[in-house]
């Protein structure tokens, strides 16, 4: 049985905390938005929230590769994490051209794709994948 230190769990702890972070700030989006219809200040928030929600994905990325580089862990999230910061790219740019019927319906995907991957990056989230011969 092997026993890992503390500094081995800084890489996925970085990951989920990043994941965290942009679940909190797509739901933080999903929230002004409502607010684009009912107050003035709602579009500032939804324009400040949209650049977080932006750095919260390349925060993901960047977390990603140090938990696969130097950390030796799966290079699975950092697919993930390239797909999310794609998907606001395409979000923002929705976003700019005025595109609700295309902007909306990809904000509750990019939310919910990232609640199911925070579920599967907290600590036995997800059944490791080794597998048990004996």
């Amino acid at each position: 049985m092997a026993v890992q230190t503390a500094s081995a769990y800084r890489g996925p702890a970085f990951v989920r905390i990043a994941v965290a972070l942009q679940t909190l700030t797509l739901f933080f989006q999903a929230a002004t938005a409502g607010l684009l219809l009912t107050s003035a200040h709602g579009e500032l928030l939804h324009d400040v929230g949209a650049r977080v929600m932006y750095g919260a994905s390349m925060l993901y990325v960047l977390a990603a590769v140090l938990a696969w580089r130097p950390g030796g862990a799966s290079p699975r999230p950092v697919l993930y994490a390239s797909g999310f910061l794609l998907l606001a790219s395409l979000q923002v740019v929705l976003g700019i051209a005025h595109l609700p019927a295309l902007h909306v319906p990809l904000g509750i995907l990019m939310f919910t794709g990232s609640v199911l991957v925070l579920l599967g990056t907290r600590p036995g989230g997800v059944p490791s994948s080794t597998s048990t011969t004996g």
